[in-house]
């Protein structure tokens, strides 16, 4: 059973059961795929070097979107002009930080430097957007029936089972969140 992030003389450690690691690196592949835009036909190389993609629409896919919203409420043509300009950028950061902690999972024992704990951080936030879209998570009544949902015995269908998951997530975070926060006390 996994064991709660802390902040000790080893750094931030964590211990994860080999079946926990594997649905991590599993959800960080599926959020890296969503990511992950491949390389185009004919593309000009200096657009490419600088992050410019003048062809980038605003995702389809809710949980995409989640993961790369528009940043101007009420304009569309400033937010895509926006997102041609850094995209490509927001796209490459975000899977650097979740294949980095996919490949931080091959101990049983996780031993993080604060750098480290900051790139888990940010892969499993987009784990949690990305969960927290596809349970159509929207208000607080629906964060709270979500996390009423706490035995894995119970899980029956694809919602319930997903709801422990985004759970379980969401208790490594806060495990995270609280180590580093340990961690940049204990540096000050």
């Amino acid at each position: 059973m996994a064991k709660a992030f802390k902040f000790g003389l080893k750094g931030i450690t964590g211990y994860l059961e080999p079946a926990e690691r594997d649905l991590l690196r599993g959800l960080l592949d599926d959020v890296i795929s969503m990511l992950d835009s491949d390389a185009r036909d004919n593309e000009d190389p200096l657009a490419a070097l600088i992050g410019l993609d003048m062809d980038v629409k605003q995702p389809s896919d809710r949980a995409l979107l989640r993961l790369l919203p528009n940043v101007l409420k009420d304009d569309d043509d400033g937010s895509l002009e926006f997102r041609q300009l850094t995209e490509r950028s927001v796209r490459e950061s975000k899977v650097g930080a979740l294949r980095a902690t996919a490949m931080g999972l091959d101990k049983d024992e996780l031993v993080l430097t604060l750098e480290d704990a900051t790139r888990w951080s940010m892969a499993l936030n987009d784990v949690r957007l990305v969960l927290s879209e596809r349970l159509d998570i929207r208000d607080e009544a629906d964060a709270e029936h979500i996390h009423s949902m706490q035995d894995w015995s119970q899980a029956e269908d694809v919602e319930s089972y997903l709801a422990l998951v985004y759970n379980f997530t969401t208790w490594l975070q806060e495990s995270l969140v609280q180590a580093m926060i340990s961690a940049r006390q204990a540096k000050s």
